[in-house]
């Protein structure tokens, strides 16, 4: 009788043990999905786009297409390589987080640059194909999972780069896949909700009744929601791309501009005694996203005039070949 009891609090102990194992890994997972929410608003905000234009019967297995690439972009290329920097090349996340950061920045000021009539910025691939409507829907959602792998990445690499050093790889693993698949299901599902609003306050509408009313009052706000989406996805995507690059640079040695961002910060906070902590986090994100749209600006002409042909006498060379 003792041996049995002696088992079940052995089998307590484990349990325990287990239970504050799959807190920890939930706690982790979803401080370093909060780490990624410039990425995830620009996902939410950019999806849309790729189902304009279709029947509304063809709207939501055109999300579900998509979010089924965005799944397989985390899960079976991100994830395994994402591991294999941490037990390999720990060295190469900081840069390789700089280098998503400064992505973020560059799209998000050829954003602001098109907004203001500067520059063209690259929006998603809304032209026809010789095959039509089943080829034009190919080619968006081709093209919607490239443009989710470049933010799966992102949102990935910020992930990594969040999970506290010394976690033994099974539980970065478990974390990498939580946070790809919430962060999938939350944006995809969200996306879902967007592109069939306007039919859903429509159907209302064309009801009558009581909620005619809520149902006009839908179709009238969604675009201007759609466009405070836009704007708040690309002011994310600034301020969080220039938080990555100033930490990123701290990180290697390079103290400024994040001192003097702290410095602000501090003072912000006691200037302001009733709430210190939010005039710290107002202070350093307005900071960071000036840094951060200043190098979006610099890498704009960089990426039109470097990148961009050399990318394509690249493509040209191997197309010959």
């Amino acid at each position: 009788m003792s041996g049995l009891l002696a088992l079940l609090d052995d089998v307590a102990g484990i349990a325990k043990i287990a239970a504050a194992s799959v807190d920890d890994v939930a706690g982790q997972a979803a401080k370093a999905g909060a780490k990624a929410a410039g990425a995830v608003i620009d996902d939410a905000a950019v999806t849309p786009k790729y189902v304009h234009g279709f029947s509304a019967k063809r709207e939501l297995p055109i999300v579900m297409k998509i979010a089924r690439g965005s799944m397989f972009n985390k899960l079976v290329i991100l994830l395994p390589i994402a591991l294999l920097l941490s037990a390999f090349a720990p060295w190469a996340i900081s840069p390789l987080l700089m280098l998503g950061g400064a992505y973020l920045c560059f799209e998000g000021a050829e954003k602001v640059a098109h907004v203001f009539g500067h520059h063209e910025v690259n929006e998603p691939q809304l032209q026809t194909t010789p095959d039509g409507g089943a080829g034009l829907e190919e080619e968006r959602v081709a093209g919607a999972i490239k443009t989710d792998f470049i933010l799966s990445a992102e949102i990935m690499t910020i992930a990594l780069a969040a999970i506290p050093d010394g976690d033994p790889l099974w539980k970065e693993a478990l974390i990498l896949a939580i946070v790809g698949i919430g962060i999938t299901v939350a944006v995809y599902g969200f996306v879902a909700l967007i592109v069939k609003a306007d039919d859903f306050g429509l159907h209302l509408a064309e009801r009558g009744g009581v909620l005619a009313g809520l149902g006009r009052g839908i179709v009238h706000v969604m675009p201007g929601f759609m466009k405070v989406l836009t704007i708040v996805g690309t002011a994310a995507m600034i301020w969080v791309g220039g938080q990555i690059v100033v930490h990123g640079l701290h990180e290697l040695g390079q103290h400024q501009p994040y001192e003097w961002v702290h410095h602000m910060a501090q003072a912000a906070a006691a200037a302001l005694p009733a709430a210190p902590g939010l005039a710290e986090w107002a202070t350093t994100a307005f900071f960071d996203g000036i840094f951060g749209l200043l190098l979006g600006f610099l890498l704009i002409p960089i990426a039109n005039y470097v990148i961009s042909p050399a990318i394509g006498m690249a493509k040209g060379m191997f197309g010959k070949a």
